[in-house]
């Protein structure tokens, strides 16, 4: 299968929240990038590709809190696809900071952080 992520993924483990239908899963987050996350399964949204839904976690050792409107793009097993469609300011800003503290390749990091601005003037 050909890759077609356009954005770097770290892997950052952490307990996370998802909310679907205004009612709030625990989930862990596996991995995150400014295009999306992985999370892993929560059974209740089995077979709601599509559906939007906010994941929602805290930095660990922190209160900082990273909130993304997302649509689910794919269920597996084990873990579920997100894709962001929304970000507020606050949020973007400390995940552009995980990213780049986790990637340490800062051009890598603004040419993403541009892809990203030039998809969500589309």
């Amino acid at each position: 299968m050909q890759e077609r992520r356009q954005f770097s993924r770290v892997l950052f483990s952490t307990d996370a929240h998802i909310i679907f239908q205004e009612n709030e899963y625990p989930c862990t987050l596996l991995d995150i990038s400014l295009h999306g996350a992985l999370v892993s399964k929560c059974d209740v949204l089995n077979d709601q590709i599509e559906n939007d839904a906010i994941l929602r976690f805290i930095l660990p050792d922190s209160e900082i809190e990273i909130k993304m409107e997302t649509t689910i793009c794919h269920i597996e097993a084990n873990h579920i696809g997100l894709k962001c469609k929304h970000i507020d300011i606050d949020s973007i800003t400390y995940l552009k900071r995980l990213i780049e503290l986790n990637l340490a390749d800062d051009e890598l990091l603004h040419r993403e952080l541009a892809m990203l601005i030039h998809d969500s003037q589309k």
